[in-house]
């Protein structure tokens, strides 16, 4: 006999056995009691459907092939490295890429499957994990993506014995972990030195008030205005950097709300005319037509274009202008220009104005009452939405600040993610 046929046999002969054996006790009980019969009837046939059918129906289709990326992983597993919560990659002998799930997809991009691991994931230490994985070693590394948005994962990497045998990649997000620490360290170091100065001026009033100036009213008058300003410029730093932090923890989670930018500026613009009107600077607003949502949230977006047309107001010229332009740009992009005619601002001054604490004049800022976060604000909002800020600036002539983001994609073109019936996968 063939030994395909011994095989096809031994698989099946208890199955075969079972069913009958189930389908006789039936016939014998029909008559004693009816209602146990047909649970037998319907048990046997349950066995031959479930162990028979299914092995004659598969035993007529061709093997899987063995060039297909997925064919070791069953459609249940599919949908679960696909759905899991973190970004997961298979590899094969080879060290090429079996499989890549949503999170990995949306981390490294599309494409990856069959490529060398080196091509898609160019980090040294995870490259050594997975050799020292391929040798049969448990290997954990930590590791960091500088863009497009610096990021930092702890790298798994570990053999699984299957057929065939293949290595598992799995990476946990550490980065709002490692940005809090910094921000930690960053608050610390930023903060107290900046509320040295109006601690110690509050402090200096406070004593002089107590001594020989606590009889003299128009001394006292004067203290206690001073000591205002300066009470309010410590609120204006600690809420810009409570903002700043909550930002900064955010600030590689995409944001998912679709938003009008030219209404949210039209918002902001006239919100702020007031203190325009006070400081004699007229604003002018133009374009945003037809112009495309972006995806954003739009309590950050709204922090953003105030903090860019305020500066635009604050260092405007007297009587001056703040001119608002919104729309598309040839390749796509949405944008918001605010521009002023302010006296400008050195171009050694302009790569470094996003930086915390950061002013090109600090007499001025204070006096206007900037707390020298506002643009490092900007700049992680920006990022945060996946654009660019563009500066350009000439001393006598103003500055202008643009803002470009990315269209939202359609509605109706957001991709599903593929789900099998779990009836199709048992």
């Amino acid at each position: 006999m063939p030994p395909f046929l011994l095989d096809f046999l031994r698989r099946r002969i208890w199955t075969l056995t079972a069913g009958i054996a189930l389908a006789c006790a039936a016939l014998l009980l029909l008559g004693r009691d009816a209602v146990w019969a047909l649970l037998l009837l319907v048990l046997g046939a349950a066995v031959i459907e479930r162990f028979v059918a299914p092995q004659e129906a598969l035993g007529d289709q061709p093997e899987r092939r063995t060039d297909d990326p997925l064919s070791i992983l069953p459609p249940l597993t599919q949908l679960l490295f696909e759905q899991l919560p973190m970004p997961v990659m298979l590899l094969d002998e080879g060290e090429r890429v079996l499989f890549v799930n949503q999170w990995m997809r949306g981390l490294l991009g599309p494409g990856m499957e069959r490529k060398h691991v080196s091509a898609v994931l160019r980090n040294p230490d995870v490259l050594m994990a997975i050799d020292d994985a391929m040798q049969g070693r448990q290997a954990n590394v930590p590791f960091t993506l500088p863009v497009p948005i610096e990021r930092h994962f702890q790298a798994y990497a570990a053999r699984i014995h299957v057929a065939p045998t293949v290595t598992a990649l799995l990476l946990h997000d550490l980065t709002a972990i490692r940005r809090s620490e910094q921000m930690r360290e960053d608050f610390i170091a930023n903060v107290s030195h900046e509320l040295r100065t109006p601690l110690a001026a509050v402090s200096g009033f406070i004593d002089t008030l107590r001594g020989h100036a606590k009889d003299d009213e128009a001394a006292r008058e004067q203290f206690l205005n001073i000591m205002g300003v300066e009470a309010a410029r410590m609120r204006r730093l600690i809420d810009d950097l409570l903002s700043l932090t909550r930002i900064e923890m955010n600030e590689h989670v995409p944001p998912e709300g679709r938003i009008q930018l030219d209404s949210v500026v039209r918002e902001v613009a006239a919100a702020l005319m007031p203190l325009a009107r006070a400081d004699h600077v007229t604003i002018e607003i133009a374009g945003g037509a037809d112009q495309p949502p972006v995806l954003g949230e739009r309590d950050e977006l709204i922090q953003l274009f105030q903090n860019l047309i305020h500066n635009a107001i604050k260092y405007s010229r007297d009587d001056g202008h703040v001119w608002i332009t919104s729309g598309q740009t040839a390749d796509g992009q949405v944008f918001v220009t605010v521009r002023d005619d302010g006296e400008g601002i050195p171009s050694s001054a302009v790569p470094r104005l996003t930086e915390r604490f950061y002013r090109v004049d600090v007499k001025r800022s204070r006096e206007k009452g900037g707390t020298g976060l506002g643009l490092a604000i900007v700049k992680h909002i920006v990022n945060r939405h996946g654009g660019k800020l563009q500066i350009e600036s000439r001393q006598g002539e103003g500055s202008s600040f643009t803002v470009l983001m990315p269209p939202a994609p359609p509605e109706n073109s957001q991709n599903e993610e593929p789900v099998a019936a779990v009836t199709e996968m048992l």
